[in-house]
């Protein structure tokens, strides 16, 4: 049985067989403690860590002392938000994010307005951009951070991250950003995008899963966090526990790789991502949800007028592997969040698709999924008689969080 083509990418993507051979021996040969330094073994894993983390810092223009592992981008988002929270307790407790985020830095947020702090969830416009206004005005002198995503899961939107990185600063305020999607996709520089916290993964960047980064200022402003796994000491005291060296060495491969290829990579994603949208905006009644341009490479979010978002997904699951607008939620159906704060009805939220186009995708394939939805969106219209939406099936929608 012939399996689905994957289109998913913005879930998680295939490890690139070039990272994964750079992996293996750090499984066997080099398998010591990068923590061991008395023998011959840990100075190996170290070395490569070492290396590792100067690969990844030059990537996004930092240092490699500001580089913290961690096991992925969700704990990078919580070692930031809350750690800059407990850090400057006393300085202020206000909080500002955007109401699109990842739940990774959506939940953070939460908890610690059950702590008491105060959290300032700022709408998007139509296209899903914030309002820079809106920001400005949201800032108070007790807020500590703000928290924006460089590009967005769902939809892709690209922020303007460079200008709110020179807003928080004007108003000495830390800016966080949740760079998951981002790395090895766009160009990032913390310097001249003026950002203090940074969270990156390997999994979204044809690497492992299981291993990120938080990237933690330095200079101009020193950053202090409160670490929020104690044991150890490792990672300048801010992340304890034993690196996982075969998946850092990986996660460096990858980010080097993603930078090495972006230019000629994106153009490519970029050509089949209007590919595949060309073909499906010849139907009525599909909407674009996102910015047109101002968006990831290989992102392509649409929501179908008069079909069934249940039915829509099920019709579509034997030719392609996709993710609905909510791809982080429980088994349960429900409307994406970003797709309700762009302003879309629950109707359309529910029957929505993203596209997540990636490097190893093909004309070929991009072009049997165009013929697949189209039939499909057809098929589904010509039974509902274009009255009314199909009744959802019982079988609850299994989606990956990412």
């Amino acid at each position: 049985m012939q399996r689905p083509i994957y289109l998913d990418n913005h879930s998680t993507t295939r490890v690139d067989d070039r990272v994964l051979a750079v992996m293996l021996p750090f499984f066997t040969d080099h398998f010591g403690n990068s923590a061991s330094v008395t023998h011959a073994y840990g100075w190996a894993a170290e070395a490569a860590v070492t290396q590792a983390r100067e690969t990844i810092a030059t990537a996004i223009h930092a240092s490699p002392e500001e580089i913290i592992f961690t096991s992925g981008a969700t704990e990078a988002n919580n070692l930031a938000i809350k750690g800059v929270a407990e850090a400057h307790f006393a300085q202020g407790r206000h909080i500002i994010t955007v109401q699109t985020e990842h739940n990774a830095v959506l939940d953070p947020c939460r908890y610690l307005e059950s702590l008491g702090f105060e959290v300032t969830y700022l709408p998007v416009q139509l296209d899903g951009l914030i309002n820079l206004q809106q920001l400005e005005a949201a800032i108070r002198p007790d807020t500590v951070l703000v928290s924006v995503m460089a590009a967005n899961n769902e939809i892709g939107v690209l922020q303007p991250i460079a200008a709110i990185g020179a807003l928080c600063h004007q108003h000495n305020v830390l800016f966080h950003t949740d760079a998951a999607q981002a790395i090895g996709k766009i160009p990032l520089n913390v310097q001249t995008m003026q950002i203090d916290l940074m969270s990156l993964t390997a999994h979204k960047v044809y690497g492992p899963k299981g291993i990120g980064a938080l990237y933690v200022r330095r200079r101009h402003p020193r950053v202090q966090l409160a670490p929020q796994l104690h044991g150890g000491g490792h990672e300048r005291g801010l992340r304890s526990g034993t690196l996982y060296s075969p998946q850092i060495v990986g996660f460096a491969e990858a980010v080097r790789l993603g930078l090495f290829e972006m230019e000629l990579e994106s153009q490519r994603i970029q050509a089949l991502r209007e590919r595949l949208w060309h073909s499906l905006r010849q139907l009525d009644g599909v909407h674009l949800n996102g910015h047109p341009t101002q968006r990831l490479p290989g992102n392509l979010n649409i929501s179908v007028e008069g079909v069934d978002g249940q039915a829509l997904l099920l019709g579509l699951q034997s030719f392609v592997a996709v993710s609905s607008g909510s791809a982080c939620t429980s088994a349960k159906m429900e409307p994406s969040h970003v797709l309700q704060a762009l302003g879309r009805a629950p109707d359309l939220a529910y029957a929505s698709i993203r596209f997540g186009i990636g490097r190893f995708n093909t004309e070929a394939e991009i072009d049997r999924v165009a013929e697949g939805v189209v039939e499909t969106i057809r098929s589904l219209r010509s039974i509902s008689c274009g009255t009314r939406p199909i009744v959802p099936s019982s079988r609850t929608s299994s989606r990956q969080c990412d």
